[in-house]
């Protein structure tokens, strides 16, 4: 495969410099034919799926449209959910490391929105956010977009699905008709279409076909003999194949609930991700499973869409989702960037109907296997890895990951390679840690100082 250098977009070569920093080598396909188009201030409208590289291609592209001496709001990224405005934040935040005081703020439901209004008083140069909570803020005046440089409609087919076209409109209707808008989706259903005819102005349009083959893909199909088998199943393949880290796909908030308790109370490490949690217990449950201090996710499709997790060994489908597009984003979510994924699916013989309509839709036949082919290790030990440590200071405490790093592994400390990831919020952190070595971790940062101070800090089990 022919690989494309970002080096013959002409961008800055400070911007060069911090993307090879980050690891990006070469541009992905959508990246190689969107962002010629984006650099032009073309409107696009890019159908790719999660995991593709479209952060970085609209990051990039806002980026090099931005005024930083200019505080008024220049780019605005719409998401339809929190944890991927969250992802999307983090990325643009890296992308623009290279610019000094590049100011981006995150309006998301499920926290006050008291402080979002503060920090919109101080002015921002990007938001990324949910159109509910944009929108408030934009009919209280909070914020204003009469300055917008760069619309992103980000996965634009799920807010639709979630029903914000009318909060999008209203939104899109208070920035300025010369804005260059882009618009990526997963699919291209006449929704799509309509949105863009009424948003756009003569947009380009890339198509990206799918990373996510059947060559690096494993999948595998399970009949049940009934619905009241379906557990006992998934349990025989949670304990045939063992899997380090896997996200198990529901229908429902509460079924995805049940199964998470019944999983935990057997001794498996699983957290449930559905829309009923606060925003605080949304981002300790995703946080906990990419430091792999948690081993099982168990979702609904609302709830993991735009979730992009690094080395996911296998997806298991408790039930077949009714669309057979859906299934195909659900099993895309493993066997990214080259590696290989293990995709498995439980369904009853009433369901077969759905089995026939994703061969239908893959153009390919399904794999069946048998449950009683299965040899489940009952001794398997089901502990995660990692252990997850809370510190209550953060960022506006001036803590930053390298001080948590040095405070664990300084003289008699622990070493560097035993710590896991870091991730530091406004007014806590949380480091993974090496569970044999957790409660010496513990001590160190109970008993020493981070960034010379005393915090408390304590285990998150």
């Amino acid at each position: 495969m022919t690989t494309v250098p970002f080096s013959i977009l002409g961008l800055d070569l400070a911007l060069l410099a911090n993307l090879e920093s980050m690891g990006y080598q070469s541009m992905t396909p959508v990246q190689a034919q969107s962002l010629p188009l984006i650099l032009q201030g073309t409107d696009l409208i890019a159908q790719a799926e999660t995991g593709s590289g479209k952060t970085a291609a609209f990051g990039i592209g806002l980026l090099t449209r931005l005024n930083a001496r200019d505080f008024n709001v220049q780019a605005l990224v719409l998401c339809p959910t929190r944890e991927l405005a969250d992802q999307v934040g983090k990325e643009i935040r890296r992308l623009a490391s290279f610019i000094p005081n590049i100011k981006l703020l995150t309006l998301c439901g499920g926290v006050p929105s008291g402080p979002q209004s503060i920090s919109l008083e101080y002015g921002a140069h990007i938001i990324v956010g949910t159109p509910g909570r944009v929108l408030k803020h934009l009919r209280k005046g909070a914020l204003k977009l009469d300055q917008l440089k760069t619309l992103v409609l980000d996965e634009a087919d799920r807010m639709l699905d979630m029903g914000f076209y009318e909060d999008m409109a209203e939104i899109v209707a208070a920035t300025p008709g010369t804005r260059q808008t882009l618009l990526f989706s997963a699919t291209y259903p006449d929704a799509i279409k309509h949105i863009s005819a009424s948003m756009q102005t003569q947009p380009s349009r890339v198509s990206i076909a799918s990373t996510h083959t059947s060559n690096n893909i494993e999948q595998l199909f399970y009949e049940v003999s009934s619905e009241g088998k379906r557990l006992t199943a998934l349990i025989s393949l949670l304990g045939h194949y063992n899997p380090a880290s896997c996200v198990i796909f529901c229908n429902t908030r509460q079924e995805c609930q049940e199964i998470a308790d019944t999983l935990a109370a057997k001794g498996f490490s699983a957290l449930a991700l559905h829309g009923d949690l606060e925003q605080r217990e949304r981002d300790q449950v995703l946080l906990r499973f990419s430091n792999k201090s948690c081993s099982i996710l168990v979702a609904t499709d609302v709830a993991a869409r735009g979730l992009d997790i690094k080395d996911l060994e296998a997806v298991i489908n408790f039930e077949l989702s009714q669309d057979p597009e859906v299934h195909i984003h659900r099993i895309g979510r493993t066997g990214r960037a080259g590696k290989t994924g293990l995709a498995l699916s439980l369904y009853t013989g009433a369901e077969s109907y759905r089995v026939n309509a994703i061969e239908d839709y893959q153009k390919s036949p399904v794999k069946l296997a048998a449950l009683d082919a299965l040899q489940v290790n009952h001794k398997l030990d089901l502990r995660p890895p990692m252990i997850t440590l809370c510190i209550d200071g953060g960022r506006k405490a001036k803590v930053r990951p390298g001080d948590i790093l040095g405070a664990l592994t300084g003289e008699s400390g622990i070493a560097g390679t035993q710590v896991g990831k870091i991730d530091v919020f406004d007014h806590q952190a949380y480091v993974a840690i090496e569970r044999e070595i957790a409660d010496q971790a513990l001590d160190l940062l109970t008993r020493g100082k981070v960034k010379g101070r005393y915090f408390k800090v304590r285990k998150i089990q």
